[in-house]
């Protein structure tokens, strides 16, 4: 059995206005600790079930600002990482990183400790949009961070982009998408801004300072993101991301179908397939202390940090089958539902389904159920009919 890891790092120089991620802004901070907490975990969790003996397919280091760990750190983990579990090796080893925090020696030493594949936090290449999200890099950073990223020997290259900022136009997130695609990534995810509570935007709104793009106008964006990318030879596999062909995300791929993944750092979440708890289990989803100094001191206490944990039953599970491998632009077959559930699924959605397929917002196509591009703008009310 092969498994996708998933390893956060909490840290950033600053925390953006529109994160709700784990992420803790730090002029310092406990680098060698947290480490050595990291591999601590991750021989507590090779060391027994559910993950023992099986070999890792896609790592992605996510956070927070990863890239400010040195690359030193960062292949420590990974040599942990293969001398607990293993590594395939075609493995996809993700690391994500702010353009502001890379430098040539600095991607030299990530490609040599074993990553290789990068995704840099672009979000726009307008200054004055970046500005406002909060960025602490500019343009110019991430022109000059792709470019190095290159020359370093990083083949798979991610920019991430957001759409939808308050003052941006339809001209704008084109223009994005057009200096994005001239750096030659061969992956690209434009997100659409959302107001998560919890965050100063989340507050700001609230108290009126700050007035979200009418809906029209996302949808206009959102329209232009899926035209444009495609045209740049982008394709869509994901509501939100597009590839070149052949470079889709892997590790991603593993969420979206629902797949067991385990999940180590501060606040990091696990799940695993097959809980054997009761006939009616379908997996099990647990997640780790979210405060960092509390996670490293667990940790090296007790080799765990696991601050919750839910039993998913088999409903729960189909559901979330369902919503997860709907965001992919090829849905799911009917016989992977029936594989995995030993039950067809219009037994047991096809009352709720015919409502979205007589609404146009699915549609069967070769065996297999999927979104239609109406329903990709109205994604989440349609995942919200399988909650």
């Amino acid at each position: 059995m092969s498994l996708s890891l998933y390893i956060h790092i909490p840290y950033c120089q600053a925390k953006c206005p529109y994160c709700d991620f784990n992420s803790h802004a730090a002029s310092s901070w406990p680098e060698a600790d947290y480490t050595s907490a990291l591999i601590a975990e991750l021989a507590h969790r090779s060391s027994g079930p559910p993950f023992s003996g099986e070999r890792l397919k896609t790592i992605f280091f996510g956070g927070g600002t990863p890239s400010l760990f040195s690359a030193r750190s960062i292949g420590s983990i990974l040599d942990a990482a293969a001398g607990r579990f293993g590594i395939d090796p075609d493995a996809e080893i993700t690391l994500e990183a702010n353009p502001g925090t890379v430098d040539a020696a600095k991607l030299d030493g990530l490609r040599a400790a074993g990553v290789n594949r990068l995704s840099f936090g672009a979000q726009s290449f307008d200054d004055a949009t970046l500005k406002y999200l909060g960025r602490i890099h500019n343009a110019d950073e991430t022109r000059q961070a792709a470019r190095l990223a290159h020359r370093a020997g990083f083949e798979r290259l991610n920019l991430d982009l957001i759409f939808g900022v308050p003052g941006q136009t339809v001209a704008d997130v084109t223009r994005d998408i057009a200096e994005a695609a001239a750096l030659g990534p061969d992956h690209i995810s434009a997100y659409n801004l959302t107001f998560e509570e919890g965050t100063p935007f989340f507050a700001d709104m609230k108290r009126g300072r700050i007035r979200p793009l009418p809906a029209d106008e996302q949808a206009a964006m959102y329209a232009a993101v899926r035209t444009e990318l495609p045209a740049r030879g982008y394709a869509m596999y994901e509501i939100s991301n597009y590839a070149r062909p052949g470079r889709e995300a892997r590790h991603n791929l593993a969420y979206w179908r629902a797949e067991s993944y385990l999940g180590i750092g501060a606040g990091a979440h696990s799940f695993t397939l097959g809980a054997a708890e009761s006939e009616n289990a379908y997996g099990r989803r647990w997640w780790n202390e979210r405060i960092p100094w509390r996670y490293i001191d667990r940790v090296l206490a007790e080799g765990v940090a696991e601050a919750g944990a839910e039993t998913i039953d088999r409903r729960t599970g189909q559901a979330e089958f369902v919503f997860l491998n709907l965001r992919l632009r090829d849905g799911f077959a009917l016989a992977d539902f029936r594989a995995r559930f030993g039950v067809e699924f219009d037994d047991l959605f096809g009352a709720r389904a015919a409502r979205l397929f007589d609404g146009g917002l699915l549609a069967r196509r070769c065996g297999r159920i999927v979104l239609t591009d109406r329903g990709l703008e109205l994604a989440d009310s349609v995942f919200a009919e399988f909650v």
